[in-house]
């Protein structure tokens, strides 16, 4: 059978099964074994343990659990409610501080717990009741900490990146230095929309309260420690002094110490629910790498992979038609499929026709992110805006999610950007490593 054929079966399959509810390492794992038992007979059976194991046979996956552990410690804690906290005291004399202090606190415990639900539960508790307390509209106060919980699969450390990484060979420490600019650029988007809504809306700025030096200082010594856990990590990975899994395993070890230390976690149930939930979610995301190498064995034995870039690659097309191609098929995922699924199953497939036409892989990196960060605020699937709604279900759904649209719109305006400057994503990670490869 022609691979093109035959890849038009496999996404049927795929497709499929999604649709009933199979849980996506179940569908990949599935479609990879039914088609090379049809074809191969039940021999392939045999190599499917193997290349099952390899796919998780790979030192650096040692760092997803580490960071999963590091979040999950952090999460667990009242950090956020901290983090929150030290903004709002510190930017209270700043126009529109309450609202920059959301956004700030949502991109730095993004970055801290590497979990985007969890940033706006942790975050969203606080902030929403105290936006509307003070007349923010109810649309920029949820929309703004759904849209900021992203930022936490771009700003570094991230699990996406370590994903991506992993499925594309590429250096996890240059993805996150090239996420870094990009991140920071998204949060200032974000921060000049909901200044702009909030001055539209009517919202007065002078709203302020009272917060004297002394409660500035005393919270930062519960804020800082985190602050430089994210920032030794990031030093130790830029900097060449150890290997992504080293510098995970050290700052989970830090979090859960502080956590100890500072917040004075000492039940050990306590620290059992942090491990149980690491655990859980570790599992799930490496038994999607696992079914993901059996089912991309599978596309490369009917060279369906090779087929499909040589395909786009013959067909001729201008390198920015291609590429808006691909932001829409990314977007149409999106909606569909959690992060770490869309990068497995479409990344490796991706990326040689993306060099192909001469785009640089760490660039086309952040670009692949800031596309599954508009999925997490997109319907239906879009989790980010049903955790805003469970933590104020008098705020109608639909006005989440005119909320979260403007913040879409910023996203794909930083698409935009990256389009036109490419060196907001690749200056720095050159400057620091060298050009790429």
């Amino acid at each position: 059978m022609e691979p093109a054929m035959m890849g038009l079966l496999v996404a049927l399959m795929v497709f499929t099964l999604l649709a009933v509810g199979v849980p996506v390492a179940f569908t990949l794992a599935i479609t990879a074994v039914t088609f090379l038992v049809a074809d191969r007979g039940m021999l392939s059976i045999s190599s499917l343990a193997e290349n099952f194991y390899g796919g998780l046979a790979e030192f650096t996956l040692l760092s997803i659990p580490m960071f999963i552990v590091m979040g999950a410690a952090v999460a667990a804690t009242p950090a956020g409610k901290d983090l929150y906290e030290a903004l709002d005291r510190w930017l209270n004399r700043v126009p529109g501080g309450l609202i920059i202090s959301n956004i700030g606190a949502c991109s730095i415990f993004a970055a801290l717990s590497g979990s985007s639900p969890a940033t706006c539960a942790a975050i969203g508790k606080m902030g929403i009741p105290e936006m509307r307390e003070r007349g923010y509209p109810d649309g920029l106060a949820t929309g703004a900490i759904a849209a900021g919980g992203t930022l936490g699969i771009l700003i570094p450390p991230s699990i996406t990146m370590i994903v991506y990484g992993i499925a594309t060979e590429t250096s996890i420490g240059r993805l996150f230095i090239a996420g870094l600019m990009p991140g920071l650029m998204l949060t200032g988007l974000f921060m000049a929309w909901s200044l702009y809504t909030a001055h539209r809306s009517g919202y007065d700025f002078a709203q302020r309260r009272d917060v004297t030096w002394g409660q500035r200082f005393s919270i930062l010594p519960r804020v800082l420690p985190f602050m430089m856990i994210i920032a030794g990590v990031l030093y130790v990975l830029y900097g060449g002094v150890a290997t992504p899994s080293e510098a995970a395993g050290v700052g989970a070890a830090f979090c859960i110490l502080l956590a100890i230390i500072i917040y004075r976690m000492w039940n050990p149930k306590a620290l059992w629910t942090i491990l149980s939930t690491s655990m859980r979610e570790s599992v799930m995301i490496l038994m999607i790498i696992a079914c993901a190498a059996l089912f991309s064995q599978m596309l490369s034995s009917f060279s369906i992979t090779q087929s499909a870039a040589e395909a786009i690659a013959g067909a001729g097309l201008n390198k920015w038609v291609l590429m808006i191609s691909i932001n829409i098929f990314l977007l149409i995922a999106g909606f569909f499929l959690p992060p770490v699924a869309v990068i497995l199953m479409t990344a490796p497939i991706l990326l040689p026709i993306v060099l192909a036409a001469g785009f640089d892989p760490y660039w086309f990196a952040v670009v692949f992110t800031i596309n599954m960060e508009i999925g997490l605020i997109t319907p239906p699937v879009g989790l980010n805006l049903y955790v805003i709604n469970g933590i104020v279900p008098d705020v109608p759904l639909t006005t989440v999610l005119k909320g979260a649209f403007p913040f879409m719109l910023c996203m794909v305006v930083a698409i935009i950007l990256l389009c036109m400057f490419p060196g907001i994503a690749t200056w720095l990670p050159n400057a620091i490593m060298g050009p790429a490869i």
